[in-house]
């Protein structure tokens, strides 16, 4: 079995970073430095993503097992496990197969329930990519820009085109694997599945992905679980408003 890549950074209590969909672990590379001062920070690729290995077979249960896998080829005993969106999805399965291996939990922007698939205008546009016939990072802008008017989202999906030889670009994450596998990403976590440690929810001001109503299917699943909002932010509320994020993370797991 293949071992998920990560970029480690710090000494101390481990903690682990997932990101989420069309993300990688660079994504989280300012608050996992900042991070490193008091912990050995793993910011992980998940499967399909980044420099991790790519596989026809795509879900949450399998996600889990890369992580399962990660722990044992780094000899992690307990860690700490902070998920964002999909990567949220992932931390809290994990922590409900595993409590033994998770110290606390903490889940960015994303809630238990099943989310309807929602990412098909993202998708078509990275289809919409041939990268035969593009020499420039500006000209693939230049293609999203067509369909995807934020910047922001474009500036993030971009981060993930690399030479893969002299004279040729392509995307790091498995486009084939994530368009055919997409209705996985909205999973809700399997009914009556619990964990009993320490939680925190964090969710963007400006975000819908955590309700109000969901509160009560999070306390279901997660007894202990504190639910927090971050101002002025939406779903990437770790970018939009980081310095805000990052004193309600430390909070918690300090």
């Amino acid at each position: 079995m293949e071992v998920l890549h990560s970029n480690i950074v710090g000494s101390g209590f481990p903690l682990i970073i997932l990101h989420g969909y069309f993300g990688m672990g660079d994504n989280w590379k300012s608050h996992a430095n900042k991070l490193s001062e008091d912990f050995e920070v793993h910011m992980v690729d998940q499967r399909n993503h980044g420099r991790s290995f790519h596989a026809d077979d795509f879900s949450y249960e399998l996600m889990v097992q890369d992580l399962k896998h990660y722990f044992e080829d780094k000899n992690i005993e307990k860690a700490i496990v902070l998920g964002h969106s999909m990567g949220g999805k992932t931390a809290m399965l994990f922590a409900v197969e595993y409590p033994e291996l998770v110290e606390k939990l903490i889940v960015a922007d994303i809630a238990p329930k099943f989310y309807v698939p929602h990412h098909h205008t993202i998708i078509d546009a990275l289809n919409s990519v041939d990268f035969s016939q593009l020499k420039l990072r500006t000209e693939v802008d230049d293609i999203l820009k067509q369909t995807i008017p934020e910047e922001g989202v474009r500036q993030f999906l971009l981060k993930n085109v690399y030479r893969k030889t002299k004279t040729e670009m392509a995307f790091r994450f498995n486009l084939q694997s994530l368009t055919d596998n997409n209705p996985e990403v909205g999973e809700a976590l399997p009914a009556y599945t619990t964990y009993d440690g320490e939680v925190l929810f964090l969710r963007g001001q400006k975000s819908d992905y955590i309700l109000d109503d969901d509160f009560a299917l999070i306390t279901a699943h997660f007894e202990k679980a504190k639910i927090d909002t971050v101002s002025n932010a939406g779903h990437w509320l770790h970018a939009e408003n980081p310095v805000e994020f990052y004193n309600k993370l430390i909070a918690f797991i300090k």
